[in-house]
């Protein structure tokens, strides 16, 4: 039973491994295949990574990167243990199954799909929300030449996109608490939001730092469907829509250089993996029974 995501392991995220190697390379195809063009093209040590963050975006696209996930994981947490909470509260269990099908639901559809749901929407000429603005006698706005309002409909997309699936985790975590402690609650008298705050919430603690401290490791990446397929790759949408892997497949498409790219993919997997053992560190010093190792 484990030996396909073991496979899956080895062949998607072990063997690619090697290639790193090319973020260190000056690589040009040579037409004799991958082997032949990796080796014999030049070596170049750490200049694909001074290219990348001598440009005058580089502290944009990291700034972008940092804080969007900052926020996604935030908000995630907070509206994903709340939307457990409240799923597991609901009295009527069919109507409960109902409420996650339907919040779940997005999850399961592409960025590319979502992305002309919200055009129209947003869309200047026809879309839903400009028809509302110019029925009360206002002016429609041009959505996707705003940038001020890309931060708030980025995180609500997420939002709405992600929180369903999200939550299920912790409505498992939920449904795995003994009923005994609720039961001691309701005898020494505690109401609903007392058995919340002191069963409910300390039995979740160990699974929030867990998979806080996994998303801190992906903090350097980003939904790549998120902001590229939503803003419609507008350009005056790049100060508040563009981040590092969007920087970079922009550049791969239209300088194509994939020593670039590379240097990109192993600096977001470098700062990933130190950020989790920081991460990990920190928690073991405070509680070591809530570490993830």
């Amino acid at each position: 039973m484990v030996l396909p995501g073991v496979a899956w392991f080895v062949i998607f995220a072990y063997l690619p491994m090697f290639g790193t190697v090319i973020a260190f390379k000056d690589y040009r195809v040579d037409g004799n295949g991958f082997i032949s063009s990796l080796m014999n093209s030049d070596w170049v040590g750490l200049e694909n990574f001074k290219f990348l963050f001598r440009t005058d975006d580089a502290f944009i696209i990291t700034r972008n990167t940092v804080l969007y996930n900052l926020v996604f994981i935030i908000v995630g947490l907070l509206l994903g243990v709340a939307l457990a909470i409240v799923f597991n509260s609901l009295v009527n269990k069919r109507m409960a199954k109902v409420y996650q099908t339907g919040m779940l639901f997005p999850y399961f559809l592409s960025w590319v799909v979502v992305s002309y749901f919200l055009y129209s929407f947003l869309s200047e000429d026809s879309g839903l929300l400009n028809s509302l603005i110019v029925s009360f006698g206002g002016d429609p706005i041009s959505w996707y030449s705003e940038p001020k309002y890309w931060p708030y409909i980025l995180i609500f997309m997420n939002t709405w996109k992600g929180l369903g699936y999200g939550s299920i985790v912790y409505l498992a975590a939920i449904a795995g608490i003994d009923r005994n402690y609720y039961e001691a609650a309701m005898i020494d008298g505690a109401g609903k939001w007392q058995q919340i705050r002191h069963v409910t919430i300390p039995a979740l603690t160990p699974l929030i730092i867990i998979l806080t401290i996994l998303n801190v490791g992906k903090i350097f990446n980003s939904d790549f469907g998120l902001f590229y397929q939503l803003p419609r790759n507008s350009g005056p949408l790049f100060p508040v829509t563009d981040v590092i892997d969007t920087y970079v497949y922009r550049g791969l498409t239209s300088l194509g250089d994939i020593s670039m790219s590379a240097a990109a993919g192993l600096y977001q997997s470098v700062v990933g993996f130190i950020l989790v053992m920081l991460t990990n560190y920190i928690v073991k010093r405070i509680d070591p029974e809530y570490a993830l190792f």
